[in-house]
């Protein structure tokens, strides 16, 4: 197997079927190893870098194919791998969140704080809208030494997020299907700012919805920080991140919202209609100060504008087959 192809193969693998396949899983794995393997990789530093993420990857999925229990958990089946974790299925609505480098502990540490703070200090009405943080603890590999911090979250069958969505609809959402997803997810914003919590990564896969009765919940708090703190780190692959992220300035409510616009301007594509298209531009201006920073006031003014545009809220039923 070329180097080229075991890339491919991880980044499109959604499974361990899919990674290791059915039949010769430790074949697949060795194959995948030594393809990826740093002492056999070309000179180019990108290709390194990508090589080198995939070859954490492998490793780590296959470690815990083999480890059937950490802690109190026994792991199911991979339910989800995220930008720096596994997630497994452990059972009872639950999902336990594997970091595949114990480098990323630190963030590991920063989501189960910023779910204990919203936890503790939040309107419990709202509480729905993010995780639930059931159990966490650290965990040392027996091979390698490594320790893990481990969070368990509590899931909610269901959901998918917002690439999903766009997927199905690649032409763009009509605005009035947009319209219930951007309410929410600023309620779960508004929710967090008044724990004093930043999200600081407000992405497409970040955002879960539940079609059918029309829920929000925003997941991953890895790379949260406190109200005038700094954001850790830029989640790559996209491109959104506001200034005071990229140059390590204090964030604030407005650096959520400005990504969370981003999210529902791209939902909606070329169907937006000007006045919303006019809205989301106001909400992503360049410097933190100029931007909108009470979500709750903002989702005052959004409704302001879909009612002149759409009169009085009905429910819209929402389906993922256009």
């Amino acid at each position: 197997m070329r180097t080229a192809e075991a890339i491919g193969l991880v980044a499109a693998a959604r499974t361990d079927a899919d990674l290791f396949g059915a039949d010769q899983p430790a074949r697949r794995y060795r194959e995948l190893v030594a393809a990826l393997h740093p002492d056999h990789l070309p000179a180019d530093p990108a290709v390194r870098a990508e090589a080198t993420e995939a070859f954490i990857h492998v490793t780590t999925r296959w470690r815990a194919r083999q480890v059937t229990v950490l802690g109190d958990y026994r792991l199911g089946a991979l339910a989800h791998s995220g930008d720096l974790a596994d997630l497994y299925d452990v059972g009872d609505d639950r999902l336990l969140k594997l970091p595949r480098r114990p480098t990323d502990n630190d963030l590991m540490t920063r989501e189960a704080h910023a779910l204990r703070t919203i936890a503790e200090r939040g309107d419990p009405r709202y509480l729905p809208y993010v995780p639930r943080l059931v159990d966490e603890f650290r965990h040392r590999d027996a091979a390698t030494g490594a320790e893990r911090r481990i969070n368990v979250l509590a899931t909610a069958p269901g959901l998918h997020d917002l690439d999903e969505v766009r997927r199905a609809y690649p032409d763009g959402l009509d605005a009035r299907d947009v319209a219930w997803m951007w309410r929410r997810l600023l309620v779960a914003l508004g929710l967090a700012h008044r724990a004093g919590v930043v999200h600081g990564a407000v992405l497409p896969r970040h955002v879960l919805i539940e079609p059918d009765a029309h829920g929000v919940v925003l997941i991953d708090w890895c790379f949260s920080a406190p109200v005038g703190g700094t954001i850790p780190a830029v989640v790559p692959g996209h491109g959104w991140d506001p200034e005071e992220v990229v140059r390590k300035q204090p964030c604030g409510p407005g650096t959520d919202i400005a990504m969370a616009s981003h999210c529902m301007s791209w939902l909606m594509g070329p169907r937006a209609p000007r006045e919303l298209h006019t809205f989301a531009q106001g909400c992503r201006q360049r410097s933190l100060d100029a931007r909108p920073d009470d979500a709750w006031r903002l989702l005052r003014e959004l409704d302001q504008v879909l009612d002149r545009l759409y009169g009085p809220r009905t429910f819209r039923p929402f389906t993922l087959t256009p």
